[in-house]
């Protein structure tokens, strides 16, 4: 491909930004055009993002390019509809925003969870980036939602690193705190639910069961470990037969035999999961990085489908492993 599309970030000095910064300084097919930042325009991008430093020699700008082909809003919740009606985007222009603003529609919004419907991410001219913990979430249940192999309602436990929280400091996200440190929060009530159920009755409009979740913070910096169970008839084996059919064709999300951890995922676009069965409930197990498959990768996952390039572009990336 001779010609690269051409990229921009609204909001790009935090940590979803500077992920996404890094990917598409990287990616074969897209260049960088802009990273903007209100607090931090004129000054280099590597000031921010300082491990940048030889890689890019290009300031954050206050103003934004309308040749755009695709544009990432990384914003804060509710800054992203805001920006869409205070800014005229160019009929070409496709936006991924990576906020909850658009999850449950509006704006030509698509939801980009491309396990769930690829196909619709292809043709979509806007796309709404599934939340972190939603992406963990969904990848753990949809195969058994869909087969409808769920008798009981579902519980889930899921512990986000500090990097969840955002670049801003907060009691409980400075390292003070969270350091040694665990704790539950939103329990039962975690925002991230609405857009689960709604993928869950789209697979089942009849689906029947509540899904408890418990959101933790954990004392360490990025991933997302996520435990999942429910009463049902149905055997390991064919568990987990019925997980592997569905993401035959997904190249992020994998099942794994032997029990799996964070920092397998942790630098990469993966979604690892294992899966148990004990005393008549299924378990189980999803890992995934939440600032890349749970925010900027799965974005660029998102813009591949739409410009019709491998969908792992850019993306072939290597874990930390320890």
């Amino acid at each position: 491909m001779s010609k690269k599309i051409k990229a921009g970030i609204i909001g790009s000095a935090g940590y979803a930004g500077g992920e996404l910064i890094r990917l598409l300084l990287h990616h074969p097919y897209a260049e960088l055009k802009f990273a903007q930042s209100r607090s931090n325009a004129g000054n280099k991008i590597y000031s921010v993002h300082t491990d940048l430093l030889g890689e890019t020699d290009l300031s954050f700008s206050n103003e934004t390019d309308p040749d755009c082909d695709v544009l990432f809003l990384c914003m804060g919740h509710g800054e992203s509809k805001k920006w869409m009606n205070e800014n005229k985007i160019a009929d070409h222009t496709h936006v991924i925003d990576l906020s909850q603003d658009f999850r449950s529609g509006g704006a030509d919004f698509i939801y980009g969870l491309p396990e769930l419907q690829k196909k619709n991410i292809g043709k979509a001219k806007h796309i709404a980036n599934p939340g972190c913990f939603a992406t963990a979430i969904q990848l753990a249940l949809l195969p058994a939602v869909q087969a409808k192999i769920i008798d009981s309602d579902v519980n889930v436990s899921a512990t986000t690193g500090s990097t969840g929280a955002g670049q801003n400091l907060s009691a409980t996200s400075h390292f003070t705190w969270r350091h040694g440190n665990h704790s539950a929060y939103k329990v039962l009530e975690h925002q991230h639910l609405t857009e689960i159920e709604k993928t869950f009755f789209s697979l089942d409009k009849n689906f029947p069961h509540a899904v408890h979740f418990i959101p933790q913070r954990g004392a360490f910096a990025r991933g997302i470990h996520t435990i999942a169970h429910f009463s049902t008839s149905v055997k390991k084996e064919e568990a987990k037969d019925i997980f592997e059919k569905f993401y035959n064709d997904h190249p992020f999300t994998h099942i794994s035999p032997c029990t799996i951890d964070v920092k397998q995922v942790v630098n990469t676009n993966n979604c690892f999961l294992h899966i148990e069965n004990s005393n008549g409930r299924l378990i189980i197990t999803s890992v995934i990085d939440n600032l890349l498959k749970g925010a900027s990768g799965q974005a660029v996952q998102n813009m591949n489908l739409i410009f019709g390039f491998d969908e792992t572009s850019g993306l072939k990336l290597k874990s930390t492993a320890y």
